[in-house]
């Protein structure tokens, strides 16, 4: 082997040795989506799929996990309170049973939001069994706390996903009037609160900061001032996401600058309806957003871009069929009954977006 063989041996080595050890940026995929509601016609059907003695919620989301498995970690809103029975409970006053919550777990979902409007529905008590509910069922959950103690104990509340340390915060605008009776503790929206927690949780080495937002105007498909000053607020704070709930429609999503910090910031207003019985068009879905954060080349992770998708909750007909979520590329799915409520409520869904989202696309 000539010399200039040899070089050209060792060139092409170097060469498919450097492409070997490229690699893509150290990054996280999270996945949000909006309320997981429980009516009472939801929990009639589970108990007839269970046979009487059971409720049974197997069917409900085998078509969206693939979407929420395949992310590093995925966020879910639990707007009912896991009440323990007998008896379970519909509008207004919530109650549901853990196997609810199970099949929510089952699904792929990571992080469990706990604090709503609904959550005090069946008083402290069935709040802080919810809490041991979800420990038992080894999913973490924010928002809620047995006491005022507990809450400076578990917050700030930090996941390491993928080696990022994403802090995440979760806060409610109001529980229906319902006040905590024997110190149950709810994180209501409250700024001076909420700057103090966003400060211990970055103190505490948090490297980006997810706050989660109970806010807004139920069905109404545009946000109101009030949650405009509340993310404007955040995002002077300096955190990096912002995802929204409660209003039972889907609203815009955007991505703002935040100029001091030299960031961008996403800012989710509300995600609607994950599954329920509500029967609104624009209240038979929602959507799921899809984030991806990144670490920079100089170590600092931020985020990057997020996409969304919608999907649609079908109501069952008859024995053997239960709610069950379709996402878009499962609408030729949907029950042939019910597609024009589809069609619906993806024809004002896709305006919305299309017309107020911001650096924010349909998911391809």
């Amino acid at each position: 082997m000539n010399i200039l063989t040899v070089l050209l041996f060792s060139l092409l080595n170097f060469i498919v040795g450097a492409d070997s050890t490229k690699s893509e940026p150290i990054g996280a995929n999270l996945v949000f989506v909006g309320d997981a509601m429980q009516h009472e016609a939801q929990l009639d059907q589970a108990k007839l799929e269970g046979g009487g003695s059971r409720y049974d919620y197997k069917d409900c989301f085998p078509l969206l996990a693939p979407d929420i498995t395949e992310a590093d970690y995925a966020v879910v809103n639990l707007e009912v309170p896991l009440g323990g029975g007998p008896v379970y409970r519909g509008y207004p006053c919530f109650s549901a049973p853990d196997s609810y919550a199970e099949a929510l777990r089952d699904a792929g979902f990571d992080l469990f939001l706990t604090a709503n409007n609904h959550c005090l529905d069946s008083g402290d008590k069935a709040a802080r069994r919810t809490l041991a509910a979800l420990d038992r069922l080894g999913v973490d959950h924010i928002g809620t706390y047995h006491d005022a103690a507990q809450r400076d104990s578990l917050v700030p509340f930090i996941k390491t996903i993928n080696g990022i340390k994403i802090g995440f915060l979760n806060y409610t605008y109001g529980t229906n009037g319902i006040q905590p009776k024997e110190g149950m503790e709810v994180a209501y929206i409250d700024k001076e609160k909420i700057r103090n927690e966003i400060e211990k949780t970055r103190k505490a080495g948090a490297e980006m900061i997810c706050v989660t937002m109970h806010w807004g105007i139920e069905y109404v498909l545009h946000e109101n001032k009030e949650q405009q000053n509340l993310s404007d607020f955040l995002v002077g704070e300096g955190v990096d996401l912002i995802i929204g709930s409660h209003p039972h429609v889907i609203q815009p999503m955007k991505v703002v600058r935040n100029d001091k910090e030299n960031k961008d910031v996403l800012v989710v207003y509300s995600l609607g309806n994950l599954i329920s019985n509500m029967k609104t068009t624009d209240t038979r879905g929602g959507a799921l957003v899809k984030v991806r954060v990144e670490r920079e080349p100089d170590g600092r992770p931020v985020f990057k871009n997020a996409a969304y998708d919608i999907f649609f909750a079908a109501k069952p007909e008859g024995r053997g069929s239960n709610f069950k979520v379709y996402p878009s590329r499962y609408a030729d799915r949907i029950p042939s009954g019910q597609k024009e409520h589809w069609r619906m409520f993806e024809r004002n869904a896709r305006k919305i977006f299309d017309e107020c989202n911001v650096k924010v696309p349909a998911v391809k």
